[in-house]
């Protein structure tokens, strides 16, 4: 065998110089590059590590990038960006300025769809099928790859029954390793448990009753058995499914035994895979953490309570609520538009529904939170969780335009807690029931405060709060940012000058306070980690604007840009929220 392959595949056609019988090899040394490079990067780990094999079978067998190659989510593309040109600046890979996380169309030309939310691949390459077809391009190759979990949603299903009545020359291959990024559940499971097994009748296929031509399943990774297959559907006309069977986190132990923890593992040895525990002694809790024990001891004294997770029951720790009360916690699947439905429904029924959903994909149940929810006036209470800036996975994961589009909705109530104590009160409160529909949004990862669970509290609706008395300035903010106003105020020289006022509730307002602020002060800033436009200081200017008060205001947030990846003290940075700049513009607007 020769030495080295993959260090001088530079793009695919590269690879298809390569005989068949190295593909293992290459197959070997790709997995153990990214990995190498995940074990000290951290990023997505089990995802890649299970398409290896088809990865290089679709560059080996297809006319990449005239053939148009759309993976779905993107968790899975690592090995996809390593042999299309970017192998030697994988290091950077969702660092600031470094590659994304996820296929990225200004990134390379081999990335054909942008990506980051599931459920989208089948569609944008029946778009790209049929505009061929329009185009005259008849023999190129349009090919989707979406696992089982993303199979589940109906936006795949929406994008199958459309294509099953054309002529597009369209691939479709079932990644079907039986988990997103927890477990997969519900019917569509069991029937491809079914399949996988022998076990479903060849006539009972869903897929060949939407007019597919059907393959599979196969051994995905058996790389010879994918080239052969993948070379037979090149000469098949019209819409095409290929279903493969693969393990996530094939190739390290560890990563195949733990398949949620190994998704993104963080740091870990590359040889063992035993991860890097960092140290939690002395350390605030995760508000996913905050929210998950809160719900349970909650539920515990009102049987009323349900809890509700589109796929993430790990990431939004609704596992608790599932583990504690599994007849009144449910995992829906990747179905935000069924979830708030699903908590609507309940609702009507006297339920007091937890539905959490993260912040970013919220945006894909934007009518059912408008016709289902708010215009019945359903008391629905929504946790938004990863909201603001969430760090590496970037512009496709912020949870920074909920306010905004949160906002403008009548019956909203729009509550945004500085620390674990308000959302473990605020939850209590929503409970207790509430006249309309809340949304409750916090960030991703730690709080500020470690003794957290004390004695339940009632929050009074729409009051904002006097952190800090000053003499001239009023400063605006809600949520956790207002915890880097207060490290901000507490360096700078003048803080005597500053007021600070948290204002938890961004709809209602509390106008009562924001008329004494106008009294007192000459000028104000607001604060938020969320878009300016639309967003809390929006709303402050146009209270202001409605009353005739005439005022210097100066909002703080997220300018009108989509935010790239890094950490998220470097985005906060971008966008000057961070300490130190908030420390520079006070000084200055002082």
């Amino acid at each position: 065998m020769s030495d080295n392959l993959l260090k001088n595949i530079n793009d695919p056609k590269d690879l298809r110089r390569l005989d068949i019988n190295l593909l293992p090899q290459v197959a070997k040394e790709l997995r153990d590059f990214i990995i190498d490079v995940v074990s000290k990067n951290e990023g997505h780990l089990g995802a890649s590590l299970g398409v290896v094999e088809l990865t290089i079978a679709l560059h080996y067998v297809f006319n990449t990038p005239e053939d148009l190659l759309v993976w779905d989510v993107g968790h899975q593309a690592y090995g996809h960006k390593i042999l299309t040109g970017r192998r030697d600046n994988f290091y950077t890979n969702r660092k600031l300025g470094g590659i994304s996380g996820f296929p990225k169309r200004s990134e390379s030309i081999y990335d054909a769809f942008g990506v980051g939310h599931s459920s989208t691949s089948i569609s944008a390459a029946l778009g790209m099928a049929i505009s061929s077809n329009i185009k005259g391009d008849l023999n190129k190759h349009h090919i989707a790859v979406i696992g089982d979990a993303s199979l589940a949603s109906g936006m795949a299903f929406e994008g199958l029954n459309h294509a099953g009545v054309t002529e597009a020359n369209l691939l479709v291959i079932l990644n079907d390793n039986a988990i997103g990024i927890d477990p997969s559940v519900g019917a569509l499971k069991k029937y491809l448990t079914a399949v996988k097994d022998g076990k479903n009748h060849k006539d009972n296929n869903i897929i060949t009753s939407l007019n597919f031509d059907y393959s599979g399943p196969i051994d995905g990774h058996d790389i010879f058995a994918v080239v052969k297959e993948l070379k037979r559907l090149q000469n098949i006309e019209g819409p095409k499914f290929l279903h493969i069977i693969t393990t996530k986190g094939k190739g390290l132990q560890l990563a195949e035994e733990d398949q949620v923890k190994y998704h993104a593992p963080g740091k870990f040895d590359a040889v063992t895979g035993e991860i890097h525990l960092k140290s939690e002694e002395n350390l605030p809790p995760k508000f996913q953490d905050v929210f998950g024990l809160t719900l349970v001891e909650l539920a515990e004294q009102n049987e009323k309570i349900i809890g509700i997770t589109p796929a993430m029951p790990s990431g939004s720790s609704m596992k608790f609520m599932m583990e504690a009360f599994p007849k009144r916690a449910f995992d829906v699947g990747i179905a935000e538009q069924h979830a708030v439905t699903l908590s609507a429904g309940m609702a009507t029924q006297g339920m007091v529904v937890f539905c959490n959903i993260y912040s970013t994909f919220m945006q894909r149940a934007y009518d059912q939170v408008i016709h289902d929810v708010a215009l019945q006036n359903l008391p629905v209470i929504f946790c938004l969780d990863r909201a603001g800036l969430v760090g590496e996975d970037g512009a496709t994961h912020h949870g920074v335009f909920h306010i905004a589009y949160l906002n403008c909705i009548p019956n909203m109530i729009i509550y945004a807690p500085i620390n674990e104590i308000e959302l473990r009160n605020i939850m209590f409160t929503a409970q207790l029931g509430l006249k309309h529909p809340i949304a409750i949004r916090y960030p991703r990862g730690r709080g500020v405060i470690q003794n957290w669970q004390l004695p339940f509290e009632q929050v009074e609706i729409g009051k904002g709060i006097q952190l800090k008395k000053g003499s001239r300035i009023a400063i605006l903010s809600t949520g956790t940012i207002g915890n880097n106003v207060i490290n901000a105020l507490s360096k700078i020289e003048n803080s005597e000058l500053f007021s600070h006022y948290h204002f938890p509730f961004i709809k209602p307002l509390d106008e009562v306070l924001l008329k004494q602020i106008f009294i007192k002060y000459d000028k104000i800033i607001t604060v938020e980690e969320s878009t300016i436009i639309g967003g809390f200081g929006s709303a402050v200017n146009q209270f202001f604007s409605n009353n005739k008060h005439t005022i210097l205001i100066k909002n703080l947030g997220i300018s009108d840009n989509f935010i790239e990846h890094g950490s998220v003290n470097e985005l906060h940075k971008i966008c000057g929220i961070d300490v130190e700049s908030l420390m520079k513009k006070f000084e200055l607007l002082s």
